[in-house]
């Protein structure tokens, strides 16, 4: 057997803290061969993220690293700092998970990506530039010569981490480490760049260790599969073999925990508890010195939509197709032109203290719970605090109660109120923001990718909890995604929405088994089947 490229023998990292140390990672081992991929899989947590930081040696300084790796015959534990600096960013480059707070704001691409260059091959001005100009249009930028003087921001998620691998295949490394790279990104954007990463890999021979929560990308790019709970592999092997025959219970639990069932059954006789359309919402476009409009940005353009109590309209699309735009223009947080009656009332002209009473009715939880929950706040804040906005209860004991009761509803011990959103998991972040939502009662909920950001047992867990709550109460949910396989578990009816505009909708039923639209048929197709040739068709991001 030819030595493998990469080596981890016994890896072990710890963290030093106030109640003692964390072992993150405990005695890790696995090998990877030249031109193989190696996939780290678990849930967060699970020491995915600190064992592929462990081989650059990017973790906190203060962390206690053991064991060996093993590196084209150097032990990277033992090298020297200035020699590690050679290794990074040459021989063994990264990508993260999020390309907008991996890539500088204030640079241009061109910059970024010739910092690489100019660091490891001394390659300045023209050559440069030609080469930067080469990699962009290697990873399918599209327009690539424009795009090398635009910053970041300007660039879509898509567009973004395409830069990121330009930049990390600059030196033509022998190791790519993606750290879920896919993740934040629409599902036909992650079928493109998966194609993309499996197509360089076999044209440049690289070998790559891709981390990742999602087994059903794992099973498609990855020849070996290593399983990680609580900082140890529990299973490793083939993914023909892991997939097809796992041996440990917390492996055959990761497999089995996409979001199952199908969605509520609404009653016939249900009334309509809102219904709108056709909405617009136009965000003008302004140039010159006098700021004139000369243009708009369509983000609802024309959208009609009725949504009946105890039933889930799912809206899905891609990133910028107007989905978050639409829902929060039915919630009358944003401004917007054309009828919306909710509750047999017309609120389109209502100004904020109009729209105040009628807020316990209808609610909202956002994508990122981090994000929307206050860091200042206790959880028992948090959900209080729109009790005290609508007035009652009044007494400070009794707001406790309902808050208890708020949170035992979505599953959390009324016992961690008193504690702060950093105390908690991402799943347990989302049931506050769920609990935050529900303590008023509300009839019509407003879910924006709600579970886009958790593991997928966490995702399960989260969806099952939204289907009981809405059979006990009769809610009505708006259910906004680009997570097609959370959508067919929730939804009643869909609505696929492109370019602000509905291109199809239907009962769900239909809509999954039989999409009739051209761009449905590209989501689908990009969301439950990541083979190659499905997506070699796709137009790049």
């Amino acid at each position: 057997m030819p030595e493998p490229l990469l080596s981890v023998e016994d890896l072990s990292v710890a963290f030093p803290g106030e109640g003692g140390t964390t072992r993150a990672v405990d005695r890790v081992s696995f090998t990877i061969a030249p031109g193989e991929t190696v996939a780290l899989v678990g849930e967060s947590g699970s020491g995915k993220s600190v064992t592929a930081l462990s081989i650059l040696r990017l973790v906190d300084g203060a962390a206690d690293l053991t064991g060996r790796i093993r590196f084209k015959g150097r032990d990277l534990l033992a090298l020297p700092e200035r020699e590690m600096r050679g290794v990074r960013g040459a021989d063994i480059t990264m990508v993260f998970q999020e390309p907008m707070t991996s890539l500088n704001p204030l640079h241009t691409i061109e910059r970024q990506i010739g910092e690489v260059l100019a660091l490891h091959r001394g390659l300045r001005g023209r050559r440069a530039r030609a080469r930067i100009l080469e990699l962009l249009e290697l990873v399918g930028l599209r327009d690539a010569e424009r795009r090398m003087g635009a910053y970041p921001h300007e660039l879509s998620g898509g567009q973004r981490q395409r830069v990121m691998i330009a930049m990390a295949l600059a030196c033509e490394p022998d190791l790519l480490v993606a750290d879920e790279p896919t993740t934040a990104l629409d599902v036909t954007v992650q079928a493109q760049i998966l194609a993309l990463l499996a197509d360089l890999q076999k044209r440049l021979g690289m070998a790559m260790l891709f981390i990742t929560h999602d087994l059903g990308i794992v099973e498609r790019i990855a020849s070996r599969v290593c399983v990680m709970l609580k900082g140890r592999i529990v299973e490793a092997g083939s993914a023909a073999e892991v997939f097809g025959a796992p041996q440990h219970e917390y492996t055959r639990r990761l497999i089995a925990s996409e979001p199952k069932g199908r969605a509520n059954p609404v009653p016939a006789e249900a009334p309509t508890l809102l219904e709108a359309g056709p909405l617009k919402v136009w965000f003008p476009l302004r140039s010159g010195w006098l700021r004139r409009t000369t243009g708009h940005v369509k983000a609802v353009d024309g959208v009609s939509l009725r949504v009946r109590a105890g039933e889930t309209v799912g809206v899905v699309g891609e990133s910028g197709s107007g989905k978050t735009t639409l829902g929060l223009a039915l919630l009358r947080l944003i401004a917007s032109e054309g009828p919306i009656v909710f509750m047999g009332q017309a609120i389109e002209g209502h100004t904020v203290a109009a729209m105040r009473p009628l807020r316990r009715d209808m609610q909202v939880v956002f994508q990122d719970p981090y994000g929307s929950l206050s860091p200042r706040m206790s959880v028992a804040d948090i959900v209080a605090e729109g009790l005290i906005v609508q007035g009652a209860p009044r007494g400070t004991d009794e707001r406790r109660a309902v808050v208890a009761k708020a949170l035992q509803d979505v599953g959390l011990d009324p016992a961690v109120m008193d504690r702060y959103p950093h105390e908690f998991s991402g799943g347990q972040r989302q049931r506050i923001a769920i609990a935050r939502a529900m303590v008023l009662k509300p009839r019509f909920i407003v879910l924006d990718e709600p579970t886009s950001a958790l593991d997928r047992s966490v995702q399960a867990q989260i969806v099952a909890l939204l289907r009981d709550l809405q059979r006990e109460r009769g809610l009505a949910y708006l259910f906004i995604s680009h997570d097609l396989k959370v959508v067919r578990a929730l939804a009643n009816h869909v609505l696929v929405m492109q370019n602000g505009r509905v291109v199809e909708e239907g009962p769900a039923a239909r809509i999954f088994a039989a999409p009739e639209n051209d761009y449905t048929r590209t989501l689908f197709a990009a969301a439950f089947d990541l083979r190659s040739e499905t997506v070699a068709d796709l137009e790049p991001a």
